[in-house]
């Protein structure tokens, strides 16, 4: 029996605890690679660097092609980026990438 792919759930959230114990880039990347299948990771990282390109307000199809995804992802991206939870906002104002 399938279960069902609720995010919001108390496995999430021992995940997000999970992750608050890392303390380096190095043991991100080897966590996440565990984790994660190598192209699970190239899509998380290129949903990222979407999400920053949208912060310096470029094109949707100039994204899509810099970063090979389609226009319907980058839109989607867009999307959570002005009414998601605000969690690419924070990441990127504690980055210094957004005006």
């Amino acid at each position: 029996m399938k279960r069902a792919k609720k995010w919001d759930r108390q496995e999430m959230q021992e995940l997000f605890e999970a992750i608050l114990k890392l303390k380096t880039t190095g043991e991100c990347r080897r966590f996440f690679r565990d984790l994660c299948t190598p192209d699970e990771l190239v899509d998380i990282a290129d949903r990222f660097q979407a999400v920053k390109m949208l912060a310096r307000d470029m094109d949707y199809r100039d994204i899509a092609g810099r970063l090979g995804m389609s226009t319907t992802t980058v839109a989607r991206v867009a999307h959570w980026l002005r009414q998601g939870m605000g969690g690419y906002k924070l990441v990127l104002n504690r980055l210094g990438l957004l005006k």
